[in-house]
């Protein structure tokens, strides 16, 4: 970059510009302000205070579960951040004690972890991390802007064209790397193309679910309840339906239900607990039977499984990469995108320890590592999501579907096995890599299957049951 400062070297100052204030790009720029001069993060949403709501999240009003390897990922990157969360409200649920779960083949049992998962809203997430990370030295928000394209050629991107999204303003904004990690709708793709690239590869699954949520009022003494879920069965033939309750902050239960083509939710505040009654099992309905709703029905619609194979490009242009949901946008049920967007970060944090920020190729061997840190989450995902009736995508290959029913043998060992149990959590909260479910022992679990000890029923205690008041007749 060419814009000259009193640096102690004498050097020309370095910048780094982050596409996007979400989790991603606030990771993104939390690993860049170690690396570059000046980091500007750029957004179109003006951001509220604290942990409030923001209009360009519709989809943080739902259940967001953010699991012990992402948020350990995000504990390395900025210290103090899990407590910090907790502090502001929020719970650090073990796990599987701290769950009751009817999986796709069963209950699983409570029994002690070492992983966990933490409770609370997407809004807190976001918010206490925003408050972190602005904090960091060089850290900049330019809010209410939004990028319009990418200045450069095909060769190398030298920064960004801003547009002020209240006057229409246009200006252009160098930097020595751009990071894209503008969610789901992200233009990257497009805006390679304008500057002469390829067009880049994309694929999607589409079960056709629909989310919808509602938040209600704890019942006193519910402080330590348990996460609550069911989730459907995609070997059944049926639609998928399933539903989560998450203890979150200020002494409330936010409820989210999903339904796939055939039986999706809607946002009629009368069919809310109807449809979670209609789950595999109706516990979640006896629970919020009684409680105050506190809120309408939120609903959305674009759950759509995403990769753009970024890696892929032949050559790449230097000064550019893209993260998070704007290279894998994961179905929201299986709660993996906060994970991936934090553990995203740590590899460039890697890389860029290794390199710099200027290095030559770094953009190459960032969207590979990216590449290789969403592949198993993808493979997850879109395993079982393509199952379900009305599901649009490709039909994995034989060796994906292979991996799939050996996953679902998996499930239904971890009912009873303790051994099984604990590689799925490390594997479901991407604290481990798919190979933990092919360790030996764990294999020899998968063979025995639940045994005698399998879980028959939800492990929900008696006392918490009496918490919540009499089950309905």
């Amino acid at each position: 970059m060419s814009t000259p400062d009193d640096t102690p070297a004498g050097r020309p100052r370095s910048r780094a510009v982050v596409l996007g204030a979400g989790m991603a790009g606030l990771l993104a720029a939390a690993v860049l302000s170690g690396h570059a001069d000046e980091v500007v993060v750029v957004d179109r949403d003006r951001m509220p205070e604290g942990t409030g709501p923001r209009k360009g999240l519709p989809q943080a009003r739902h259940a967001h579960l953010l699991m012990s390897g992402g948020a350990r990922a995000v504990e390395s990157l900025l210290p103090g951040t899990v407590e910090a969360w907790v502090g502001a409200g929020a719970r650090r649920m073990p796990l599987p004690s701290g769950i009751v779960v009817m999986g796709p083949r069963g209950w699983f049992p409570r029994r002690p972890g070492t992983q966990f998962m933490m409770a609370c809203t997407r809004d807190l997430l976001d918010g206490v991390v925003r408050e972190r990370v602005l904090a960091l030295p060089g850290v900049t928000l330019r809010e209410g802007s939004e990028a319009v394209a990418l200045l450069g050629d095909a060769r190398k991107v030298t920064g960004v064209r801003l547009r002020d999204c209240g006057t229409d303003a246009v200006e252009g904004l160098d930097a020595d790397l751009v990071i894209d990690a503008s969610g789901r709708g992200s233009q990257a793709a497009r805006r390679l193309t304008e500057l002469g690239l390829p067009v880049v590869h994309e694929e999607t699954v589409d079960s056709g679910l629909v989310y919808a949520t509602r938040i209600f009022r704890a019942p006193p003494g519910t402080e330590r309840f348990p996460v609550v879920s069911v989730q459907p069965d995609p070997r059944s033939g049926l639609p998928g339906r399933g539903a989560t309750m998450l203890p979150v902050e200020g002494g409330r239960w936010l409820v989210t239900v999903s339904g796939t083509r055939g039986s999706e939710p809607t946002r009629e505040a009368g069919d809310f607990e109807p449809f979670t009654r209609r789950l595999r099992h109706p516990l979640i309905a006896d629970l919020i039977a009684g409680a105050e709703p506190l809120t309408d029905v939120h609903l959305t619609r674009s759950t759509v499984n995403r990769r753009r194979f970024f890696e892929r490009l032949p050559s790449p242009p230097e000064g550019f990469a893209v993260l998070g949901d704007a290279v894998a946008t994961f179905n929201p049920v299986y709660g993996q995108g906060l994970s991936v967007a934090a553990q995203c970060a740590v590899a460039l944090r890697g890389l860029l320890a290794e390199h710099g920020v200027a290095a030559p190729a770094l953009a190459g061997r960032i969207q590979r590592e990216v590449a290789r840190v969403a592949s198993g989450p993808w493979d997850l995902a879109t395993g079982e999501d393509i199952n379900y009736p009305g599901a649009i995508g490709e039909r994995p290959p034989a060796a994906a579907r292979l991996l799939r029913g050996y996953v679902q043998r998996v499930m239904w060992a971890a009912t009873g096995s303790p051994v099984v149990l604990a590689a799925l959590m490390d594997v479901m909260t991407l604290s481990a890599p798919m190979t933990a479910l092919v360790r030996p022992a764990v294999v020899l679990g998968v063979a025995r299957g639940p045994g005698r000890f399998a879980q028959r029923g939800p492990s929900i205690t008696a006392a918490e049951l009496e918490l919540c008041g009499p089950a309905p007749r």
